[in-house]
């Protein structure tokens, strides 16, 4: 989506080429320069959130993907679907009847779980998650302003039916 409203120029060629990159190696950098030892159900725990980050983002993305290339399947028949005015209609069952970003929330939950090994006596290894966490919360805050305009009432009644932004529960 950002690609599509600003271009490809030299922000999104740094960010991913140079910042993305610094990012996604930094909680290993840091357990390289302060290894720890941690009991195997740790271990586990990584990999369970993890999992479930990978699924939640890929299966989301997924669904969202497939409703956009073709509606009528007949995957869709029995979901709920809310029509906008413009022709189009709203997803609001399957993964996107969780929040209105469980792809954010399955990226996020990624991020958390590469930083977990590091511990919690640095911040350090815990810029990523952060960083991210704020990145993709102002991003939603805008797709919520976008999608307003351009849904209108029907926006309004899939805020209704999803209530969550990202998480849950809790936002």
């Amino acid at each position: 989506m950002d690609i599509i409203r600003d271009g490809f120029g030299f922000m999104l060629s740094f960010g991913d080429h140079a910042w993305v990159p610094f990012l996604y190696s930094l909680s290993s950098r840091y357990l390289l320069e302060n290894p720890v030892i941690h009991p195997l159900a740790l271990y586990v725990l990584v990999f369970v959130i993890n999992a479930i980050g990978y699924v939640t983002f890929r299966m989301s993305n997924s669904e969202k993907n497939a409703f956009r290339k073709n509606p009528n399947q007949p995957r869709f028949a029995k979901y709920s679907l809310i029509p906008t005015e413009s022709g189009k209609k709203l997803l609001a069952s399957g993964w996107w009847s969780i929040s209105r970003h469980p792809n954010y929330m399955g990226d996020i939950l990624m991020a958390i779980a590469w930083s977990l090994p590091c511990g919690m006596e640095h911040l350090i290894p815990w810029f990523y998650p952060i960083y991210f966490t704020i990145l993709l919360v102002h991003r939603e805050a805008r797709d919520e302003h976008n999608c307003h305009e351009k849904y209108g009432a029907a926006w309004v009644e899939y805020c209704k039916r999803v209530k969550y932004r990202i998480f849950p529960f809790i936002y």
